[in-house]
């Protein structure tokens, strides 16, 4: 590797860069899913290739291959050199990049038990038990599904700046699905589908994910009888499954420097989040803190350095309720003359680094959730997603959850479903008052956050516990 990456930014800077850098990536998927029993997919991929990003005078160029040679690497520096003279030509500001130290160093995800060396007919024997247990609850299960994932990244930078860095990130988890009919109606239940963490086989194996899939039939019966979730203005407690995908759309997202600064629009692009707000706008109540933590143990966004080889950090985005800063890469940054934020992330070697979120997570208060439920004199709690919507700006959203409980004087009461409810972002978090503490904090995964043209999967963590928002607007939707 060391000729290749030689010759890559070599030639790169001797046609005239400013700056080059190479990513050498191989990337080892796993994915195995089961349906009423049945392997319904499993797929084994291996995918291995290098990028190579060059500056010139003030415009980026890229080009990649999957064949790492010291002549491939020539050749593709020089195709990432002439698109850089190219857009050179029509760009309409030159890049800033924001400095970075340097380093020569090594990271890997730790793991008790190596997911790729678990043999695959132990997975599906596992995954299969998961979907007859939910099959036995009853005849109103028509469909029982479980998923297991696992991915590996072995990776190097290494940069025209002296940078040389290799890293092993290593993540898995599962899920599982019951979907019940009957009584006029179909309802489905799902056992935690964002249990993705950095770690091994071990991780899986403490699901005990059989267990889980009869809970999620159990709860998916239930719910065919349940009454619709009545509209109303009320106190709601939204559970730590749900409220990670909330922290996910309405405030990592709208945190992405480049989409603050229009040079993201895709996938429900840009943001409410503008350069102007910065450090003075009120985004939620005083307890509302949020932090991007590439360093959290088990965080699926947890990493050494990012794909521009800035170091990991743990910031503030949300302090005490004020936008404080934005996620973003060392050209953002630039352009605003901060410091990187260390989120720059590609999803493969063909792919060119973009603000990706890390491990973005609200900090725990201080409330036991039993304590919250008997604080809360009418209200409803909503747990686990099933759909949801916001808009381009990242401000008014609707969310549906698969189940839900009315609280009446402090106790839980009856189960509904179909519950939905709606807001607009910063009115939501200023409406918080209060968060369960350290005790029901969990690091969910998310690893399936799409960004980008050309597309980019990305994998990304999300920290909170269980919180109460007051005075939300809440509906029965219809399930379609």
């Amino acid at each position: 590797m060391e000729d290749v990456i030689q010759r890559a930014l070599d030639t790169a800077l001797k046609g005239g860069a400013t700056y080059a850098d190479i990513r050498i990536v191989e990337i080892t998927t796993e994915n195995i899913v089961t349906r009423n029993a049945k392997v319904r997919n499993l797929v084994v991929g291996k995918s291995r290739g290098m990028g190579i990003r060059v500056l010139y005078k003030g415009a980026w160029g890229f080009s990649s291959n999957y064949e790492v040679t010291p002549t491939e690497a020539e050749r593709v520096a020089k195709e990432a050199l002439k698109i850089a003279k190219a857009s050179a030509m029509v760009k309409k500001k030159d890049v800033k990049l924001a400095p970075v130290k340097p380093v020569k160093d090594s990271y890997k995800t730790p793991y008790q038990k190596d997911p790729f060396k678990v043999p695959i007919e132990e997975k599906i024997k596992l995954l299969i038990e998961s979907d007859k247990e939910a099959m036995a609850v009853g005849k109103e299960i028509r469909v029982a599904s479980s998923t297991m994932q696992a991915r590996r990244e072995n990776k190097i930078f290494a940069s025209s700046e002296g940078a040389y860095i290799i890293q092993e990130i290593t993540w898995c988890g599962a899920s599982q699905t019951a979907v019940a009919i009957g009584y006029g109606d179909m309802q489905d239940r799902s056992f935690d589908g964002r249990n993705y963490n950095t770690g091994g086989y071990e991780i899986i194996e403490a699901i005990n994910l059989p267990e889980r899939a009869r809970e999620s039939a159990v709860e998916a019966i239930k719910l065919l009888q349940a009454k619709n979730c009545p509209s109303m203005i009320t106190d709601v407690i939204i559970g730590g499954s749900q409220l990670a995908l909330q922290i996910h759309e309405s405030c990592g997202h709208p945190t992405e420097l480049d989409r603050a600064l229009g040079a993201e629009a895709a996938y429900a692009g840009t943001s409410f989040l503008t350069p102007d707000k910065l450090g003075k706008f009120r985004y939620g109540s005083d307890i509302v803190n949020l932090v991007a933590d590439a360093t959290v143990p088990g965080g699926l966004g947890t990493f050494g350095y990012d794909d521009e080889g800035v170091p990991a950090q743990r910031v503030y985005l949300i302090k005490n309720g004020i936008f404080v800063n934005y996620l973003s890469d060392r050209t953002s940054a630039g352009e605003l003359g901060l410091e990187s934020t260390g989120a720059a992330r590609a999803s493969g070697w063909n792919r060119i680094p973009i603000v990706r979120m890390t491990n973005i997570n609200l900090e725990p208060g201080d409330w036991d959730f039993e304590e919250l439920v008997r604080e809360t004199k009418h209200g409803i709690y909503m747990e686990t997603n099933r759909s949801w919507s916001i808009d381009d700006k990242r401000l008014n959203f609707q969310f549906g959850t698969q189940i839900a409980y009315i609280i009446e004087n402090g106790e839980m009461k009856e189960l509904v479903k179909n519950a939905v409810y709606t807001g607009i972002t910063y009115e939501f978090w200023r409406s918080c008052d209060a968060i369960c503490n350290k005790k029901y904090w969990k690091m969910y995964g998310t690893p399936n956050c799409g960004k980008g043209q050309p597309g980019q999967m990305m994998y990304v963590g999300h920290g909170t516990a269980p919180a109460r928002f007051k005075n939300i607007r809440v509906f029965g939707g219809v399930r379609t």
